[in-house]
């Protein structure tokens, strides 16, 4: 079954306006089952951890309940596994600490030039801190694809962490995340995968991956500003938390210090809610014998995001289609229209010597929203030569998107450049 876009965007109500919204890789709009969770929140339930009175046990009951979702969403084999906090950002640094007293000096780390710098930064500030040796794995700058023979190499060394992205947040390429990841395990590391940016685009599955670390934020599928990162059960609590004394040691309370953003939780739930609708109303369980490895909740999860993976392919199909067509564009990434799987729907571009800003200046002017920089994602911008000349034009979409939407962005596009 296809998606109905008037359904599916009947679910969006920030969509009701005259905008189109390409700036999806930083951020989607928020489903309309998210935003009421957080509103009813605020009206029914706001109070703080672990009281006896009413609006506590409600409270702790949402979060409870968000845990066990998030964990049903990615396939987590408890909801002990689910941390959350305030980005994917925040989480990683957080973790990072705890994972750095695992580590000592001239131990090595393996990260990528493809990732967003959220999931360099805080390994090179572990490195700095505890004496390691950091190797950074290279991108074909052709299709910007990993190198893997780079991987092979830098595993013969043995490191302790490797850690990489699902999906670029700049140029869309989807990793070979089970093949990385048993290549890792296979030298002795640990893998910590960045899936901010592959989320809101297809199923997740880390007992499949096999993943020792996940984390992702909601606000790139359709929730608030919040983050969730997925830990195995042994790994999380064996780590020392740095938490306040009165803090629980157990999992996952350990790890989620101070008072979370409750109501940001209860909108977790939402989106995740939203995906169950979706998997209800759009999903065919009998693609890929899903309801043979999956039940309840998971399964719904499961048939909503391989159904907004097909639909994806047809955007995807029809971005490059459109952005090929714009006389002197240059599309960053993978453009092989048989190679669709390997990407989502987030293509960078630049158009001669015009400036990123500029062009993303003229689209907004016309109610086309898009990113243009670095996207924090600094390695790719680096690597590609472009750091210094203002980066990319990015667009990105999402399922809600249309493909006359697509046809508009070439429209003006085509104008831009006269």
């Amino acid at each position: 079954m296809s998606l109905d876009l008037k359904k599916i965007r009947e679910q969006f109500p920030s969509l009701n306006r005259p905008a189109i919204f390409f700036d999806n890789p930083g951020g989607t709009q928020i489903a309309r089952q998210s935003a009421e969770r957080i509103q009813r929140y605020f009206m029914e339930s706001n109070a703080n951890h672990e009281g006896v009175f009413e609006t506590s046990r409600k409270s702790d009951e949402i979060l409870n309940e968000a845990h066990a979702a998030m964990a049903d969403f990615l396939n987590a084999s408890r909801a002990e596994e689910i941390i959350f906090g305030n980005n994917m950002t925040t989480l990683t640094l957080h973790i990072s600490r705890s994972l750095a007293r695992t580590l000592s000096p001239g131990d090595e780390i393996v990260l990528t030039r493809l990732d967003h710098d959220a999931n360099i930064s805080p390994w090179l500030l572990v490195a700095e801190d505890r004496g390691c040796k950091v190797t950074f794995v290279d991108f074909d700058v052709e299709d910007c694809t990993l190198k893997l023979d780079d991987f092979e190499r830098a595993l013969a060394r043995r490191p302790k962490l490797v850690a990489f992205g699902y999906a670029s947040n700049a140029v869309g390429t989807v990793n070979p995340v089970r093949k990385i990841t048993d290549m890792a395990h296979a030298a002795g590391a640990l893998v910590y995968v960045d899936a901010v940016q592959y989320a809101p685009h297809g199923p997740v599955d880390v007992q499949s991956l096999g993943v020792d670390f996940l984390v992702c934020s909601s606000y790139k599928f359709f929730g608030p500003h919040a983050g969730a990162l997925y830990g195995r059960y042994d790994l999380l609590d064996g780590l020392k938390a740095y938490k306040v004394r009165p803090a629980p040691d157990s999992l996952p309370g350990k790890f989620e210090t101070g008072t979370q953003n409750h109501e940001g939780i209860a909108g977790v739930l939402g989106a995740l809610e939203y995906f169950e609708w979706l998997g209800k109303t759009f999903g065919n369980e009998q693609e890929e014998g899903l309801r043979e490895r999956y039940t309840g909740r998971r399964l719904e999860y499961k048939k909503a995001m391989t159904a907004i993976r097909a639909y994806e392919f047809e955007l995807s199909r029809a971005l490059l289609e459109t952005l090929e067509q714009v006389p002197g564009l240059r599309v960053y990434g993978l453009t092989d229209p048989h190679k669709l799987d390997q990407r989502v729907p987030t293509f960078s571009f630049r158009i001669g010597d015009k400036a990123p800003v500029e062009i993303a200046k003229a689209l907004a002017a016309e109610n086309i929203y898009v990113w243009d920089g670095n996207y924090y994602a600094l390695e790719v911008t680096t690597r590609l030569g472009l750091e210094d000349r203002g980066g990319m034009v990015r667009v990105g979409a999402a399922h809600y998107n249309t493909v006359e939407e697509v046809k508009r962005l070439g429209d003006v596009l085509k104008k831009i450049t006269k």
